[in-house]
């Protein structure tokens, strides 16, 4: 019986253990480091004031002997002459010095490094540095920032605050260049190297920064910027021998570069081609079709990109919905409003309460794992770069709530959800984003769910548990949609036509969060038990 106690509790400690990878892929979970971190603080407080307290009593000791030693060498044999004094030097010498070294040598941090060595299994690895890093860099390319604004704290939304140091820019930089990355390794140590111009205090030399500034410059090109910081290296320290190396090949690649220039620049003007810049003309801007997807979609998560026309958007309405008179609907319908109308994409307000949000999360929070994707090729879940977030999934088993908000989601949509997936719970990490993808499976992956049983993916609903101070917005891509996180409703959108063929138009993706907390769950509403509830059709695209 002990036995198999202490074998359930390995276990669980294991689990929790293993909850807790990947801190950087949920801000929910991301919150128990801060207690963590609390833990320590106070560990680390007691080990200071224990310090102290040792330190003073050396301290009065030293202050009592100075005086006395201070008398007592002014007249050292009449000093001894006293046979008190005589008795208590042979006392100090003999037992308080050896006490007052047990003193010194007492170690105080006991407390402090066994509470260090246990929080120590549960935090973050080199991966959630890295992973946190990479984030930042992400949002600082998505939402068009320049590295200033973000070590100034200076984001929009932001009700807390936080400055980059020195040492920040640099370790930022430092990632970057490790993943040879040398755009974002400029941009990280040029501003590492500003903070330092401007006089803030750090560990770092410019030196150092210089290395690997010069470096990456070089690296994308640019010799004779690259040389100027060189240079710029060489006069704090004439002696630094790589530097002395790259100045001499940057000199011989930028000649050389001239060379050619100058040589290209004769061919042209021999045949004639040369052209005046009077004589070039402005390329036409692409239209928002044309765009790579990448483009649009960072376009359309900073509220960019393609626009309804007028008469689209005067065909969008909102109303009080009861999906025909459906009996739960009667006395009490429920707001919807058109947010899109081709895919369709409307939106329901007030459809989840404070109090469902807070226990769905409350029951997903200790589940949460690393988000998944289903494979195309395998049809086998596993993790994506692309998709940082953690997410859980949920059943009526858990709780009787979770039965009333998928029998909401039925009676609303009028779908079947016996075979719906369970409700998965998401929150989204540092930067959190899940790029464009289709939730329903194409034609080249039958067999994308199979193990189900239950058809394709005919529909969406998801619901906002939370409120995004900026970023997160979910965006369609090629049809240039953006829908913005608002607390309490709920999207839905159908991923097939009434044919069964895919709506490929409801391509979309989450945008990074930016600044905030992204808490959302969702519904995937299969094929299979819609037969009478969504008809068929023989049109394609119906």
């Amino acid at each position: 019986m002990e036995l198999l106690c202490w074998c359930t509790l390995l276990l669980s400690y294991v689990q929790f253990l293993s909850a807790h990878n990947d801190f950087f892929t949920s801000i929910g979970q991301m919150t128990d480091l801060l207690y963590t971190e609390k833990d320590l603080v106070t560990s680390l407080k007691d080990y200071i004031k224990a310090e102290e307290n040792k330190l003073e009593q050396v301290k009065r000791w030293a202050d009592k002997l100075d005086t006395l030693t201070s008398t007592a060498i002014q007249d050292p044999e009449g000093f001894l002459g006293h046979p008190v004094n005589a008795f208590k030097l042979m006392k100090r010498l003999n037992t308080e010095w050896s006490d007052l070294e047990s003193l010194v040598l007492s170690d105080t941090t006991d407390g402090f490094i066994s509470n260090l060595t246990i929080q120590r299994q549960h935090f973050p690895s080199d991966e959630d540095q890295t992973g946190a890093a990479k984030a930042l860099l992400r949002l600082q390319d998505t939402y068009r920032l320049d590295a200033n604004t973000i070590s100034t704290g200076d984001l929009p939304g932001v009700t807390h605050k936080s400055q980059m140091t020195v040492e920040d820019c640099y370790e930022l930089g430092k990632i970057a260049y490790s993943e040879a990355d040398y755009y974002h390794t400029e941009l990280w140590m040029a501003q590492a190297l500003k903070q330092l111009d401007q006089g803030e205090e750090s560990t770092l030399d410019k030196v150092t920064v210089l290395d690997y500034l010069s470096y990456a410059i070089y690296q994308q090109g640019e010799i004779e910027r690259a040389l100027d910081y060189t240079k710029r290296l060489l006069e704090l320290d004439p002696e630094h021998q790589r530097a002395k190396g790259n100045l001499k090949y940057f000199e011989f690649q930028l000649e050389k570069q001239k060379k050619a220039e100058e040589e290209e620049a004769e061919k042209q003007k021999e045949r004639g081609k040369r052209e005046t810049s009077e004589k070039k003309k402005k390329p036409k801007k692409p239209s928002f079709s044309l765009i790579p997807e990448r483009k649009k979609y960072e376009m359309l998560c900073r509220g960019e990109g393609n626009k309804l026309t007028p008469r689209r958007q005067s065909r969008l309405f909102c109303r009080y919905y009861d999906n025909n008179h459906s009996p739960a609907l009667v006395l009490a319908p429920v707001k919807q409003q058109d947010e899109w109308d081709r895919p369709y994409i409307v939106r329901y307000l007030d459809i989840i309460s404070e109090e469902e949000m807070q226990r769905v999360k409350q029951l997903a929070k200790p589940r949460l794992r690393r988000a998944t994707i289903s494979n195309p090729i395998t049809g086998v879940l596993e993790t994506a770069p692309y998709r940082i977030s953690k997410s859980a999934w949920l059943t009526g088993d858990d709780d009787p709530m979770i039965d009333v908000i998928n029998q909401r989601i039925e009676d609303i949509t009028g779908l079947e959800m016996d075979t719906a997936e369970e409700l998965q719970v998401a929150n989204y990490g540092v930067g959190g984003q899940y790029e464009p993808h289709f939730d329903f499976g194409r034609k080249d992956e039958p067999d994308a769910f199979k193990e189900l049983g239950t058809g394709n993916r005919i529909a969406t609903w998801l619901f906002y548990m939370s409120d995004v101070a900026a970023g997160g917005a979910t965006v369609f891509p090629d049809v240039g949609a953006a829908v913005w996180p608002q607390k309490g409703t709920a999207v839905f959108w159908y991923n097939l036509f009434a044919s069964g063929e895919g709506d490929y138009s409801t391509r979309h993706a989450a945008c990074p969060v930016l600044v905030g907390n992204k808490w959302v769950s969702n519904k995937w509403i299969h094929e299979r038990g819609q037969e009478w509830r969504r008809p068929c059709s023989l049109n394609e695209t119906d």
